[in-house]
């Protein structure tokens, strides 16, 4: 695919995307590289879901483990760890595996560990408490994930096939991509079983990372069945957020233009409710969206200098209306704490 890059229209910037990059890269020399795969999923008839994370920090020695379920009660399962890795040739560390079975078309994610489960999932707005004060129990993910969309997205390289140059202390990730999916499977926590048979959206990144990198972005992946789906994102960039994503309709993908979100906050400035706008070339869609259930995430880093820098991310389970159609997704926002406030309140 070839794009012509913002101010220089005469260049073309390259997004490249092999099935190769399914499986893990060499990691680049930079302390924060992380290598990462992210799938969601939804039951629409039973009102369940769940996402899963493994973020490989090869250099640093660690993985970033994270594992949350929604249970149609109100109650979340969460597990968050760092298990020590010496390698970055596979996802498979504290309990969470990752298989590519082929590319682009056939993942399996299980999960043989424990989570917290939680009725209040706002307790984990200060994990340690959370952790204490909530039972931790057996759990066990089977998913199976196939692809019910193309590919959206990949790494930028210019038009000679380099690599363009990225400053590792203010990198989210030097390559990204998404994609609908479907999946089916078992979730069982403290010895409930729940079939899944869902849909989601699953993602892929790999570079030098800082949670910090970001001041704000609002992220809107949501499913309305096997045809129909749609991701928004707004992020914000030094010239003005950047506003994108695609809707998938029959097997194909329509990119966005332009999209705006409205959000509604309670005291603690969660999100419970949305109303999105996107344009795309052909139409205009309105979305609306209900937060049923919603876990507050941190990530928290010190600076060489002794900055301490606090990054809130908020992970609403959420039920969507659009064109007449029912659906379900996440909304996650991700804001930097700054004088105790989120700082992207109302700026999407």
């Amino acid at each position: 695919m070839l794009v012509a890059t913002k101010g220089n229209p005469m260049s073309e910037v390259r997004v490249v995307l092999e099935p190769e990059d399914e499986f893990n890269h060499e990691p680049d020399p930079v302390p924060n590289y992380n290598e990462s795969m992210y799938f969601n999923v939804f039951d629409p008839a039973r009102e369940i879901g769940g996402w899963f994370r493994m973020g490989n920090r090869v250099n640093e020695g660690y993985a970033e483990l994270s594992v949350c379920l929604y249970l149609p009660d109100g109650r979340v399962g969460f597990m968050f760890k760092r298990p020590s890795i010496t390698t970055n040739d596979t996802f498979d560390a504290g309990g969470l595996r990752i298989d590519v079975v082929q590319p682009f078309e056939h993942l399996k994610v299980s999960y043989d560990g424990k989570v917290c489960l939680m009725t209040n999932p706002a307790d984990m707005a200060d994990p340690k408490k959370a952790f204490t004060e909530n039972p931790s129990v057996a759990c066990r993910v089977e998913l199976d994930y196939h692809g019910v969309s193309p590919m959206f997205g990949g790494r930028p390289v210019q038009a000679d096939g380099s690599d363009f140059e990225i400053d590792p202390e203010n990198s989210f990730s030097k390559a990204h991509y998404e994609q609908h999916v479907a999946a089916t499977g078992t979730i069982e926590i403290d010895g409930e079983v729940f079939p899944i048979d869902g849909f989601g959206l699953r993602d892929k990144s790999w570079g030098p990372r800082h949670w910090q990198a970001i001041t704000w972005y609002r992220w809107l992946p949501m499913n309305f069945g096997q045809d129909f789906a749609m991701m928004i994102s707004i992020v914000d960039r030094p010239d003005g957020p950047r506003r994108s994503g695609m809707v998938l309709r029959d097997g194909e993908y329509v990119m966005i233009r332009d999209a705006t979100i409205e959000s509604d906050y309670d005291d603690d400035g969660y999100q419970t409710h949305l109303r999105a706008w996107a344009r795309t070339d052909e139409r205009e869609y309105e979305v609306t969206g209900e937060v049923l259930s919603l876990i507050p995430l941190r990530n928290r880093r010190t600076t060489p200098d002794g900055q301490l820098l606090h990054t809130r991310i908020t992970e609403g389970m959420t039920r969507y209306e659009c064109d007449g159609e029912v659906g379900y997704g996440l909304s996650e926002y991700l804001d930097q704490i700054v004088d105790g406030q989120p700082i992207g309140l109302d700026q999407a």
